[in-house]
């Protein structure tokens, strides 16, 4: 497979909106090309947060395509708005650019969209590997009230005041984050349309993918901060349950935004999943299975 030009490139979807689209390729790195990796934020996100992980697989030699989810970044939202299907049709839209044989990356509402991909693409389709960091399979219906917090004038206003959107959005991450870290999630949060954030936060309701994923037959990793308050630790050892062939790593003292927080586990849990979709054996540096005793 051959990975896109380097650039950065507008796709246009179905419903007549743009998906921000980065490729990025590594500098000659010797032996076979590697697989693309494409990368899929998190709600309220953007291409941004991928920063630390996107130079960690160049370094690697892993080409990578990272993208704004719709209505983030510089990506607008198409006439069907912002919902579950849409942002699922756009990740296929995107690993159609990369080629098609890629390992799918998905932070929190950006793993929701690659595991309904994955479910969806039947066997010997879609992703070749998934790599899902603070993310789930089931229990994301968030109250109205929370939702409607997302897109208040109030929220919006405090989010644009530095010191009180870093303090608002604490929660969201471990204690450890650097604090240029800590603004640079702020930024891209404050940064997304308000009606987007709540849109995204009300998409999920009703999601439970967990009989799905019983036939996605790929290599798969599942990363979850001990500290995650806003996806719960054991979401993610069940949603690695719920997948065939996953391997669930916690990883201590991160919270939620695990591309900013925990970019070396992110880039390990890719390194597993690619040794195993070429066949390799499980490394020393893997974990049970969820569920396993």
């Amino acid at each position: 497979m051959t990975a896109p030009a380097a650039g950065e490139v507008l796709l246009t979807t179905k419903d007549g909106g743009r998906i921000a689209v980065s490729a990025l390729r590594p500098l000659e790195h010797g032996g076979g090309e590697l697989p693309v990796v494409v990368l899929a934020h998190g709600w309220g996100g953007s291409r941004r947060v991928w920063s630390p992980v996107t130079d960690r697989l160049l370094r690697g030699g892993f080409p990578v395509i990272a993208y704004d989810l719709r209505g983030h970044g510089a990506s607008t939202v198409g006439s069907l708005g912002v919902s579950a299907e849409a942002m699922t049709a756009d990740l296929a839209a995107v690993v159609e650019y990369a080629g098609g044989a890629s390992i799918v990356v998905g932070h929190s509402g950006g793993g929701f969209a690659a595991l309904s991909l994955a479910a969806a693409s039947g066997p010997g389709g879609g992703p070749v590997g998934l790599v899902l960091a603070g993310s789930a399979a089931y229990d994301q219906d968030t109250p109205e009230k929370e939702a409607r917090m997302m897109e208040a004038p109030l929220f919006s206003w405090a989010l644009r005041r530095p010191a009180l959107g870093r303090l608002l959005l604490g929660q969201m991450t471990g204690t450890a984050l650097d604090p240029r870290l800590r603004e640079v999630n702020r930024q891209v949060f404050a940064g997304t349309s308000p009606a987007v954030r709540a849109a995204c936060f009300r998409s999920s309701r009703g999601m439970d993918l967990r009989a799905a994923l019983a036939s996605v037959r790929v290599p798969a990793a599942v990363l979850a901060g001990e500290k995650d308050k806003v996806i719960r630790p054991e979401l993610g050892r069940e949603l690695a349950a719920a997948l065939p062939d996953a391997v669930f790593t916690p990883v201590p003292g991160a919270g939620h935004v695990l591309p900013l927080e925990s970019p070396d586990a992110v880039v390990s849990a890719v390194l597993r999943v690619y040794g195993e979709s070429a066949g390799q054996p499980r490394g020393e540096g893997t974990v049970k299975r969820a569920g396993s005793r």
